[in-house]
């Protein structure tokens, strides 16, 4: 009997701790053998037993407790082999990230399909020293180039690229394009860019083998707005591209917009067989380049000036000259790297027509170069030239970066048609002929010094006076990332 009522005890506090069931304030008076029941029947409902309907007495109570108790003690380990409830799965996020390595300082991140955003900078200070010129040119420092750019890509589709120069009285524009990357064989080229045609002209201003552009490069255009289509084919080692732009004067960049409403057409298609192979002519390529167009006006943005690699003006126009109609350009080109060595040659002719005082010709100027470099310290030379040197520079480190030597001779020859009508003989040269050596010197992937020796000849126009021959020290500090 007593271990049936405190059973029953039990059974009653057990009840009071099951949180589904309400609790019942505590009788005044003891509880009857109805109300023990009652609670009873609760408690198996609970529990999922069932129920009985006849009518109790203690022993029945009794023996309904215990078989309560047994369920009370299962409870725990049934509660505890219960797994939980599957979670919810929840796509991760994944965070932008930041990295900086040779290609410059990065921010990825998925949006878009991924999507990246690139800084990268040029810094460029040179040092110009003449010999036997002091009292025509000055020796001087200048700030060449200061270049932030922006580039990058959002997702596979776009990308883009931002160049800003700062190294002038004022603030211009280098480069700005928008790319729509239909396939690596398709790319639409659309903004400010590098007119295909010339192959030194197309080199990364941080890449040339020297501090300044040859002598055919002043008959090649520079950027120009327009429309592009671009691609490359693995297979063959075939690239192309194909574009209309505002068009644009030899050796300058174009004007912000067109200002005689004709257009130029550019194409260039150039073959690297053998690239990536592994014999000598893995680093062979040659191609064709082209250029048409109508040029109507007078003045800068119509006619070229022509200068040495000194940056000194030889041959222009005469004030009241204008561009009267076709302007032609064509140029073979090749290039060949093999190891530490290599060599680049070009040839760019440039025909345009013009008139003055109602006289009208077509003056055809020709150029031709070829430059050399090779690396004393064994790293290979390539198209944009020495990358990473084997053993960069650090104080206190046994490394000393890379050293390259190059050489380079050129010719730029103006058509006799030239004088004296559309050009004065008294002031501008016939032709230049240009040579140069110089070192490059590669402390690490992001540092180097420049020095090069030039001299340039000129030729007389007929009946003309023989220019000085110029003697030029150029030196150059680079930063670049």
């Amino acid at each position: 009997m007593v271990r049936a009522i405190v059973s029953l005890f039990l059974a009653l506090a057990c009840v009071c701790a099951i949180p589904q069931a309400r609790a019942v304030d505590p009788p005044q008076d003891p509880p009857t053998l109805q109300d023990i029941e009652a609670r009873v029947r609760r408690l198996e409902t609970l529990l999922g037993e069932t129920t009985q309907q006849t009518p109790a007495d203690l022993a029945s109570l009794d023996q309904r407790l215990r078989v309560l108790e047994q369920k009370l003690a299962a409870q725990p380990a049934i509660v505890a082999a219960t797994p939980p409830p599957p979670a919810k799965e929840v796509e991760p996020v994944e965070s932008p990230s930041f990295t900086f390595d040779d290609k410059g300082l990065a921010w990825k991140s998925s949006i878009g399909g991924g999507s990246e955003l690139r800084l990268r900078g040029l810094f460029q200070y040179d040092g110009r020293q003449w010999f036997d010129d002091g009292d025509v040119q000055d020796d001087t420092f200048l700030l060449r180039r200061a270049e932030p750019t922006i580039e990058g890509n959002f997702g596979e589709l776009l990308a883009y690229r931002f160049t800003g120069q700062f190294a002038g009285d004022s603030a211009s524009t280098v480069d700005a394009y928008l790319d729509v990357r239909l396939d690596p064989r398709a790319t639409v080229r659309l903004g400010k860019t590098k007119v295909p045609l010339g192959l030194e002209r197309l080199q990364s201003s941080a890449t040339t083998s020297q501090v300044e552009n040859g002598l055919p490069s002043e008959l090649a255009p520079g950027r120009d707005i327009g429309v592009q289509l671009q691609g490359k084919f693995d297979g063959p080692g075939l690239s192309y591209a194909l574009g209309v732009y505002n068009g644009t004067v030899d050796g300058r960049d174009g004007a912000s917009t067109n200002p005689d409403g004709d257009f130029e057409v550019a194409a260039r298609v150039f073959f690297e067989p053998w690239k990536g192979g592994d014999t000598a002519l893995s680093g062979l390529g040659f191609g064709l380049a082209a250029t048409h167009g109508d040029k109507t006006g007078s003045g800068n943005d119509f006619l070229p000036r022509y200068r040495t690699p000194g940056q000194v003006t030889f041959f222009s126009y005469r004030n009241d000259v204008a561009a009267a109609g076709t302007h032609d350009r064509w140029s073979p080109q090749m290039y060949w790297y093999v190891g530490r060595f290599g060599v680049l040659g070009e040839y760019i002719a440039s025909r345009q027509e013009v008139a003055r005082n109602g006289v009208g010709d077509a003056i055809d100027n020709r150029a031709w170069q070829i430059s050399t470099s090779f690396a004393v310290t064994g790293e290979p030379v390539g198209y944009q030239g020495i990358t990473k040197p084997d053993n960069p520079f650090a104080l206190g480190e046994s490394g000393w970066g890379a050293l390259e030597l190059t050489a380079r001779y050129g010719e730029l020859d103006i058509d006799d048609r030239a004088f004296p009508v559309f050009a004065n003989p008294a002031s501008a040269a016939d032709g230049a002929r240009s040579w140069g050596v110089g070192f490059n010197w590669y402390l690490n992937a992001h540092f180097k010094l420049v020095a090069d020796y030039l001299h340039t000849t000129f030729d007389a126009a007929p009946d003309g006076i023989r220019r000085d021959a110029e003697h030029i020290l150029l030196t150059r500090a680079q930063f670049s990332f």
